[in-house]
């Protein structure tokens, strides 16, 4: 997602703790999104993200999970 409706956080990340019961299952997710090589990424909550889905699962790991 790109905004994070539990934490108003913005930008590629994974959901919240409060709404997942793996987070470390999310983060590895990430792996079979990147493998897609997507040049746009349409989230279920958030506004696309353009700049590639090699990018927003790089800054998804940065984020981490919360």
């Amino acid at each position: 997602m790109t905004l994070d409706p539990y934490t108003y956080g913005r930008g590629p990340q994974i959901v919240a703790g409060a709404a997942t019961a793996d987070s470390a299952q999310a983060l590895a997710s990430l792996d079979a999104l990147a493998a897609t090589g997507a040049g746009v990424v349409l989230p279920g909550h958030g506004d696309p993200w353009t700049d590639g889905i090699a990018s927003a699962v790089e800054h998804a790991r940065r984020v981490g999970p919360h």
